[in-house]
Protein backbone atom coordinates (compact mmCIF):
# COMPACT_ATOMS: atom_id res chain seq x y z
CA UNK A 1 0.00 0.00 0.00
CA UNK A 2 1.44 3.58 -0.65
CA UNK A 3 0.07 5.98 1.95
CA UNK A 4 -0.20 9.85 0.75
CA UNK A 5 -0.32 12.40 3.19
CA UNK A 6 -1.40 16.06 2.07
CA UNK A 7 -0.65 19.35 4.14
CA UNK A 8 -3.04 21.93 2.35
CA UNK A 9 -6.43 23.36 2.29
CA UNK A 10 -9.38 23.22 -0.08
CA UNK A 11 -7.03 23.49 -3.26
CA UNK A 12 -5.68 19.97 -1.83
CA UNK A 13 -8.95 18.80 -0.68
CA UNK A 14 -10.01 18.93 -4.45
CA UNK A 15 -6.71 17.01 -5.66
CA UNK A 16 -7.02 14.38 -3.53
CA UNK A 17 -10.83 13.88 -3.67
CA UNK A 18 -11.02 10.74 -5.83
CA UNK A 19 -7.64 10.17 -5.51
CA UNK A 20 -7.82 6.73 -3.69
CA UNK A 21 -10.45 5.19 -6.06
CA UNK A 22 -8.33 6.59 -9.57
CA UNK A 23 -5.30 5.00 -8.10
CA UNK A 24 -7.57 1.84 -7.34
CA UNK A 25 -8.93 1.91 -10.68
CA UNK A 26 -4.80 1.80 -12.12
CA UNK A 27 -4.21 -1.29 -9.62
CA UNK A 28 -2.77 0.52 -6.91
CA UNK A 29 -4.17 0.44 -3.18
CA UNK A 30 -3.36 3.96 -1.33
CA UNK A 31 -4.27 5.44 2.02
CA UNK A 32 -5.11 9.27 0.99
CA UNK A 33 -5.00 11.87 3.90
CA UNK A 34 -5.30 15.42 3.69
CA UNK A 35 -5.00 17.81 6.66
CA UNK A 36 -7.30 20.04 5.86
CA UNK A 37 -7.65 23.81 6.88
CA UNK A 38 -9.67 26.39 4.08
CA UNK A 39 -7.37 28.68 2.93
CA UNK A 40 -4.50 27.54 5.01
CA UNK A 41 -1.23 29.16 3.82
CA UNK A 42 2.56 28.39 4.49
CA UNK A 43 2.81 30.42 7.22
CA UNK A 44 0.26 29.04 9.12
CA UNK A 45 1.18 25.45 8.17
CA UNK A 46 4.44 26.63 9.74
CA UNK A 47 3.21 28.11 12.65
CA UNK A 48 0.78 24.83 13.33
CA UNK A 49 3.73 22.84 13.72
CA UNK A 50 5.67 25.44 16.13
CA UNK A 51 2.69 25.24 18.41
CA UNK A 52 1.77 21.78 17.98
CA UNK A 53 -2.13 22.59 17.29
CA UNK A 54 -4.98 20.02 16.35
CA UNK A 55 -6.62 22.50 13.97
CA UNK A 56 -6.47 20.11 10.59
CA UNK A 57 -9.81 18.57 9.65
CA UNK A 58 -8.60 14.69 8.73
CA UNK A 59 -9.55 13.82 5.28
CA UNK A 60 -8.75 10.41 4.41
CA UNK A 61 -9.33 8.65 1.25
CA UNK A 62 -11.52 11.88 -0.07
CA UNK A 63 -14.29 11.13 3.04
CA UNK A 64 -14.48 13.92 5.67
CA UNK A 65 -14.26 13.16 8.92
CA UNK A 66 -15.13 14.80 12.29
CA UNK A 67 -11.62 13.74 13.61
CA UNK A 68 -9.17 16.74 14.41
CA UNK A 69 -4.82 16.43 14.06
CA UNK A 70 -2.07 17.95 13.82
CA UNK A 71 0.76 17.72 11.48
CA UNK A 72 3.08 15.96 14.26
CA UNK A 73 0.59 13.65 15.10
CA UNK A 74 -0.24 12.72 11.59
CA UNK A 75 3.48 12.18 10.44
CA UNK A 76 3.96 9.38 13.55
CA UNK A 77 0.26 7.70 12.25
CA UNK A 78 2.11 5.85 9.19
CA UNK A 79 5.40 5.56 8.00
CA UNK A 80 4.53 7.94 4.55
CA UNK A 81 5.67 7.35 1.09
CA UNK A 82 5.16 10.52 -0.19
CA UNK A 83 4.34 14.40 2.03
CA UNK A 84 2.61 17.04 -0.51
CA UNK A 85 2.38 20.64 0.66
CA UNK A 86 1.25 23.82 -0.98
CA UNK A 87 1.26 27.39 -0.97
CA UNK A 88 -2.18 28.99 -0.41
CA UNK A 89 -3.76 30.03 -4.19
CA UNK A 90 -4.07 33.73 -3.17
CA UNK A 91 -0.40 33.94 -2.05
CA UNK A 92 0.89 31.33 -4.87
CA UNK A 93 2.32 33.65 -7.74
CA UNK A 94 3.77 36.02 -4.75
CA UNK A 95 7.55 34.81 -4.48
CA UNK A 96 8.20 36.55 -1.16
CA UNK A 97 5.03 34.46 0.23
CA UNK A 98 7.41 31.02 0.31
CA UNK A 99 10.07 32.26 2.56
CA UNK A 100 11.43 31.24 5.34
CA UNK A 101 8.32 29.13 5.80
CA UNK A 102 8.87 26.14 3.33
CA UNK A 103 12.21 25.71 4.16
CA UNK A 104 11.31 25.70 7.30
CA UNK A 105 8.50 23.10 6.93
CA UNK A 106 10.67 21.16 5.24
CA UNK A 107 13.58 21.39 7.62
CA UNK A 108 10.57 19.78 10.45
CA UNK A 109 9.11 17.33 8.22
CA UNK A 110 12.63 15.54 7.51
CA UNK A 111 13.96 15.71 11.38
CA UNK A 112 9.95 14.13 11.79
CA UNK A 113 10.19 11.51 9.24
CA UNK A 114 13.21 9.02 7.92
CA UNK A 115 16.14 8.21 9.12
CA UNK A 116 16.59 11.35 11.75
CA UNK A 117 13.23 9.74 13.38
CA UNK A 118 14.48 6.13 12.73
CA UNK A 119 12.14 5.33 9.74
CA UNK A 120 10.94 5.01 6.41
CA UNK A 121 12.09 8.48 4.06
CA UNK A 122 9.36 10.03 2.39
CA UNK A 123 9.48 11.66 -0.80
CA UNK A 124 8.26 15.61 -0.15
CA UNK A 125 6.90 17.19 -3.09
CA UNK A 126 5.07 20.81 -3.98
CA UNK A 127 1.26 20.41 -5.25
CA UNK A 128 1.51 23.73 -7.92
CA UNK A 129 -2.27 25.29 -7.35
CA UNK A 130 -4.25 26.86 -10.58
CA UNK A 131 -5.33 30.24 -11.82
CA UNK A 132 -8.33 31.19 -11.13
CA UNK A 133 -11.21 30.97 -13.53
CA UNK A 134 -11.65 33.78 -15.78
CA UNK A 135 -14.25 36.35 -14.61
CA UNK A 136 -13.95 34.66 -11.04
CA UNK A 137 -14.99 36.98 -8.15
CA UNK A 138 -12.70 35.66 -5.51
CA UNK A 139 -12.08 38.97 -3.57
CA UNK A 140 -8.10 38.25 -4.36
CA UNK A 141 -7.90 38.10 -7.88
CA UNK A 142 -7.51 41.68 -7.80
CA UNK A 143 -3.87 40.93 -6.66
CA UNK A 144 -3.02 39.92 -10.34
CA UNK A 145 -5.31 42.26 -12.13
CA UNK A 146 -7.86 39.65 -12.62
CA UNK A 147 -6.14 37.90 -15.44
CA UNK A 148 -5.71 34.52 -15.32
CA UNK A 149 -2.90 34.18 -17.58
CA UNK A 150 -1.25 36.77 -15.18
CA UNK A 151 -1.86 34.86 -12.38
CA UNK A 152 -1.02 31.55 -14.06
CA UNK A 153 2.30 32.50 -14.88
CA UNK A 154 3.36 34.29 -11.42
CA UNK A 155 2.30 31.20 -10.07
CA UNK A 156 4.20 28.93 -12.40
CA UNK A 157 7.29 31.03 -11.80
CA UNK A 158 6.93 30.77 -8.17
CA UNK A 159 6.44 26.95 -7.89
CA UNK A 160 9.23 26.47 -10.24
CA UNK A 161 11.72 28.26 -8.08
CA UNK A 162 10.96 27.07 -5.07
CA UNK A 163 11.40 23.10 -6.10
CA UNK A 164 14.68 23.89 -8.18
CA UNK A 165 15.25 25.63 -4.89
CA UNK A 166 15.15 22.54 -2.98
CA UNK A 167 15.32 19.94 -5.28
CA UNK A 168 11.74 18.70 -4.79
CA UNK A 169 9.32 17.02 -7.37
CA UNK A 170 6.52 18.97 -8.53
CA UNK A 171 2.98 18.25 -8.93
CA UNK A 172 1.97 20.11 -12.07
CA UNK A 173 -1.90 20.53 -11.27
CA UNK A 174 -2.12 24.20 -12.64
CA UNK A 175 -0.22 23.68 -15.66
CA UNK A 176 -2.25 21.01 -16.56
CA UNK A 177 -5.79 22.76 -15.58
CA UNK A 178 -4.44 25.58 -18.14
CA UNK A 179 -3.57 23.50 -20.86
CA UNK A 180 -7.07 21.68 -20.76
CA UNK A 181 -8.44 24.72 -20.68
CA UNK A 182 -7.28 25.96 -23.68
CA UNK A 183 -8.79 23.13 -25.58
CA UNK A 184 -12.47 21.93 -26.11
CA UNK A 185 -14.91 21.66 -24.76
CA UNK A 186 -13.57 23.57 -21.51
CA UNK A 187 -12.71 26.98 -23.53
CA UNK A 188 -14.29 29.19 -21.16
CA UNK A 189 -14.12 32.53 -22.97
CA UNK A 190 -15.82 30.72 -26.12
CA UNK A 191 -18.08 29.34 -24.09
CA UNK A 192 -17.07 26.58 -22.96
CA UNK A 193 -17.03 23.64 -19.71
CA UNK A 194 -15.41 25.63 -16.82
CA UNK A 195 -13.11 23.01 -14.56
CA UNK A 196 -14.53 25.11 -11.57
CA UNK A 197 -17.16 25.32 -9.42
CA UNK A 198 -17.32 28.72 -8.05
CA UNK A 199 -14.60 30.60 -10.10
CA UNK A 200 -11.56 28.72 -8.05
CA UNK A 201 -12.10 25.72 -6.85
CA UNK A 202 -12.41 22.54 -8.84
CA UNK A 203 -15.68 21.16 -9.77
CA UNK A 204 -16.81 18.37 -7.84
CA UNK A 205 -16.64 15.80 -10.90
CA UNK A 206 -14.64 16.90 -13.58
CA UNK A 207 -11.99 19.26 -12.50
CA UNK A 208 -11.00 16.88 -9.01
CA UNK A 209 -11.12 13.55 -11.14
CA UNK A 210 -8.40 15.52 -13.73
CA UNK A 211 -6.43 16.69 -10.63
CA UNK A 212 -6.59 12.83 -9.30
CA UNK A 213 -5.19 11.99 -12.62
CA UNK A 214 -2.44 14.19 -12.36
CA UNK A 215 -1.63 12.98 -9.03
CA UNK A 216 -1.91 9.50 -10.19
CA UNK A 217 0.94 10.32 -13.15
CA UNK A 218 3.13 12.16 -11.04
CA UNK A 219 3.17 9.97 -7.99
CA UNK A 220 3.11 6.61 -9.66
CA UNK A 221 4.08 6.87 -13.38
CA UNK A 222 0.43 5.87 -14.39
CA UNK A 223 -1.43 7.55 -17.43
CA UNK A 224 -5.09 8.46 -16.98
CA UNK A 225 -5.99 5.89 -19.86
CA UNK A 226 -5.47 2.99 -17.65
CA UNK A 227 -7.71 3.94 -14.49
CA UNK A 228 -11.13 3.30 -15.50
CA UNK A 229 -13.16 4.75 -12.95
CA UNK A 230 -15.87 7.68 -13.34
CA UNK A 231 -16.08 9.81 -10.36
CA UNK A 232 -19.49 10.64 -8.67
CA UNK A 233 -20.07 12.35 -5.10
CA UNK A 234 -23.14 12.95 -2.97
CA UNK A 235 -22.66 16.43 -3.46
CA UNK A 236 -23.46 16.65 -7.01
CA UNK A 237 -26.21 14.23 -8.07
CA UNK A 238 -26.06 14.38 -11.56
CA UNK A 239 -24.14 11.56 -13.02
CA UNK A 240 -20.09 12.51 -14.75
CA UNK A 241 -20.15 12.01 -18.79
CA UNK A 242 -18.30 9.36 -19.80
CA UNK A 243 -17.36 10.67 -22.72
CA UNK A 244 -16.24 13.88 -20.98
CA UNK A 245 -14.00 11.63 -18.09
CA UNK A 246 -12.46 9.85 -21.43
CA UNK A 247 -11.98 13.73 -22.78
CA UNK A 248 -10.13 14.34 -19.13
CA UNK A 249 -8.37 11.38 -19.98
CA UNK A 250 -6.96 11.68 -23.01
CA UNK A 251 -6.07 15.63 -22.59
CA UNK A 252 -3.92 14.94 -19.52
CA UNK A 253 -2.15 12.21 -21.10
CA UNK A 254 -1.78 14.46 -23.82
CA UNK A 255 -0.23 16.93 -21.58
CA UNK A 256 2.59 14.98 -20.65
CA UNK A 257 3.37 13.55 -24.27
CA UNK A 258 3.80 17.38 -24.51
CA UNK A 259 5.35 18.47 -21.62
Amino acid sequence: MKKILAIGNSFSEDATKYLHQTAKAAGVDTKVVNLYIGGCPLERHWKNMETGEAAYQYQKNGVLTERHISIEEALQEEEWDFIITQQASHDSGWMDSYEPFLGLILEYLREKTGKKAGGHQPEILLHETWAYEHGSAHSNFMRYHRSQQEMFERLRKCYHAMAEKYGLRLIPSGEVIQYVRGREPFVVPEGGLSLCRDGFHMSYLYGRYLLACVWLKTLFGIRAEAADYIPETAAFPEKADETLVRTLRRLADEYWTEA
